[in-house]
């Protein structure tokens, strides 16, 4: 028998219509370095390209003569198998390309740093077991135990959000999921842990480096730095380091012998990858431990429609506490204006910014400690209105919105699209010039409170200036969400302001999301029997708001998903947006075929203006159907997407499947 002489390159080629393997041959003197994994280069279409050796055989489809391979660009094996399988589960998945995932999945290389010699790894500490976390819960003890069997066990995990400072066994995220890396590093499985952003990172690594050891841990994350980033890449490959600690691309990772994959805060958007084919790392996570057999933990305050549509079906377990038990263990959660009595003690709680309620509760708050002021949008005035007819402030050039950053002589107004300066507004509607703030900022927030409660220092954490922590003295902390820093000590309370504004938004997921971003504010709240106390200023009667109330995210998201299967929004089916030019959106359906119980809803033109050099308006084009045809629909939409790029067909397309923002 002849020894293989053909590579299977994946070519770094986006187009939809060469999404697949290439033959080249292999030059003996290459024959060596040309093993699966390593980088090549290969000329195609006359041009000399990237690419990846997918598989080396003796047989190809291919008649005459092929190609040779042009040059090994590194022999160091960077693309195992398990990951082929599931770079292809995702571009199939998500109607990408190998090529789009693979960028994702590998990072660049520093030849300097592959040449070099790699430092020894530690071995994990996996003697001590900290308490609380799962252990706190009979199904997560259960849980435990089955990681520690090696079994592929799925479970969601419902973090009760408290504060906790000392070790008699609460619950919090980052020990659960230590407990979890300690039962799968005992049992000599690798683990890899997804969270949000470098701040969950620096939490994590450091709970879990109290436990296994500092240098026993990998980080795989983009703040890293070019060089640093590969060299733990190539140490998971190697089999050297066993724990991995990232972003979304992390859940890549080359890990020799997974044996679990946890992710914190799956609702987080920052899972979501920005760049094609749209990936979400929630369900690259599912796709891997489906693939590559392995257990999977899903850890967070606030539960998506998407973890309970799985809980549903019996694909994970739930774990977490009775919603009694949660309200015990976490602070007194409380609405403005909630009762009768409360409206007759303060006639406007339902109608003031800050009523008595909150007021009062900022005041016993600061007694025993810092108290949390979250408000939904940073800025000064970033939302404006004519204070005659309500009618939204835009731009007069392009129609973008327009806010007002800081109050100034002669009003001046700032274009938050093209950046105009809008120093004389009249209305297009009324004529009139006087302006109203129907949303607040936290800087403007700042100020009030500054002037409510004089000696008190008020700090705020907002946009690019976010705070890493606060003290246990007396301060006000304003914050927008996901920027709130942790007290060391808990905050004493906690104010979550205009919170029909976070409800009120134009999208499917606002109450979901405006129900995680409030309980992560209840999280870094003391428990109740410590005295913390939070105030919802919002409506009462809202779902989210009552969820909140009973600290039952569960249950808002079994709702959540009976009506998103009532109206026919993801997860309840498949649902895929395409969006183009009118002429590209009517050349994709002529092109698909048809398939069984599917809808189609649209074209609509989308309403932001064309963006520099693009001189079409821009469609949406909306296609849905039954989960069990949503694969059939992909591969239709996929296939016709394809065509397109075969036939060089004028203007592009953008396809997301089942988009997190609706």
């Amino acid at each position: 028998m002849s020894a293989p002489s053909i590579a299977r390159v994946a070519v770094d080629i986006p187009l939809p219509h060469l999404d697949r393997l290439f033959d080249y041959a292999i030059p003996p003197a290459m024959a060596a370095q040309a093993v699966p994994g390593v980088r090549v280069r290969v000329r195609f279409a006359g041009r000399q390209r990237d690419g990846f050796i997918v598989q080396v055989t003796d047989r190809t489809e291919v008649e005459g003569r092929l190609a040779s391979l042009s040059k090994v660009t590194s022999s160091e094996p960077v693309l195992v198998d398990a990951q082929v399988r599931l770079v292809r589960a995702v571009a199939d998945h998500y109607a990408g390309t190998f090529a789009d995932v693979v960028r994702l999945a590998v990072p660049p290389r520093h030849a300097a740093t592959e040449a070099a010699d790699q430092r020894e790894w530690p071995r994990p500490d996996v003697e001590r077991m900290p308490g609380g976390g799962l252990l706190a819960h009979p199904s997560g003890e259960a849980f435990l135990a089955r990681l520690a069997r090696g079994e592929p066990v799925r479970g969601a995990w419902q973090v009760t959000p408290r504060f906790w400072a000392d070790d008699d066994g609460v619950d919090d995220w980052t020990r659960g999921l230590v407990q979890a890396t300690v039962a799968v590093l005992r049992s000599g499985h690798g683990v890899i842990i997804v969270v949000p952003d470098a701040r969950d990172i620096a939490r994590m690594r450091d709970a879990l480096a109290a436990v296994i050891g500092l240098g026993a841990i990998a980080e795989l994350h983009s703040e890293l730095g070019t060089a640093a980033r590969y060299r733990n890449y190539l140490a998971v490959r190697r089999g050297q380091a066993r724990v991995v600690i990232g972003t979304r691309p992390a859940v890549y990772a080359p890990m020799v012998d997974l044996g679990l994959v946890c992710l914190w805060d799956d609702g987080d958007d920052l899972h979501s990858d920005p760049h094609a084919p749209y990936p979400h790392a929630r369900d690259v996570a599912a796709l891997r431990v489906t693939g590559e057999p392995s257990a999977l933990l899903l850890a967070h305050h606030g539960r998506t429609a998407e973890v309970q549509a799985w809980v549903n079906r019996g694909w994970l377990g739930d774990i977490g506490l009775q919603t009694a038990e949660r309200r015990h263990r976490s602070a007194a959660v409380r609405v403005a204006g909630d009762s009768d009595i409360a409206l007759e003690r303060d006639p406007l709680a339902r109608s003031a910014r800050l009523p008595a309620a909150a007021f009062e509760t900022i005041r016993t708050g600061l007694t025993q400690g810092p108290v949390l002021v979250q408000v939904p949008r940073a800025g000064y005035l970033p939302v404006l209105a004519c204070q005659t007819c309500r009618t939204p402030v835009r731009c007069p050039v392009c129609h973008g919105p327009v806010t007002a950053r800081r109050a100034t002589p002669g009003r001046q107004l700032d274009c938050t699209w093209c950046g105009r300066i809008i120093a004389d507004w009249r209305c297009p509607v009324c004529g009139g010039s006087e302006l109203r703030a129907p949303v607040v900022g936290s800087q403007r927030t700042s100020e009030e409170l500054g002037r409510a409660f004089p000696g008190i220092r008020v700090q705020e954490s907002s946009g690019d200036r976010v705070l890493d922590g606060v003290g246990d003295q007396p301060a006000l902390v304003v914050a927008t969400p996901g920027a709130e820093p942790a007290a060391s000590h808990g905050y004493a309370a906690a104010v979550l302001l205009d919170a029909d504004r976070l409800l009120d938004r134009p999208d499917l997921r606002a109450g979901e999301e405006a129900l995680r971003r409030w309980l992560n504010a209840v999280s870094l709240v003391r428990p109740g029997a410590s005295g913390g106390t939070v105030c919802v200023v919002g409506p009462a009667e809202a779902r989210a708001v009552q969820a909140l109330v009973r600290l039952d995210p569960a249950g808002h998201a079994d709702r959540e998903l009976q009506d998103r299967g009532e109206a026919g929004f993801p997860p309840a089916v498949r649902f895929v947006t395409v969006e183009g030019s009118a002429r590209a959106l009517g050349e994709l359906v002529d092109l698909m075929d048809d398939v069984p119980d599917a809808d189609r809803l649209g074209p609509v033109e989308l309403p932001h203006p064309p963006k520099v050099g693009q001189e079409e308006p821009l469609w949406r084009l909306a296609l849905r159907a039954p989960l069990p045809r949503g694969p059939e629909l992909v591969r239709a939409v996929k296939n016709a997407v394809s065509v397109r790029s075969a036939r060089k067909l004028d203007g592009a397309v953008r396809v997301r499947v089942d988009p997190v923002r609706l």
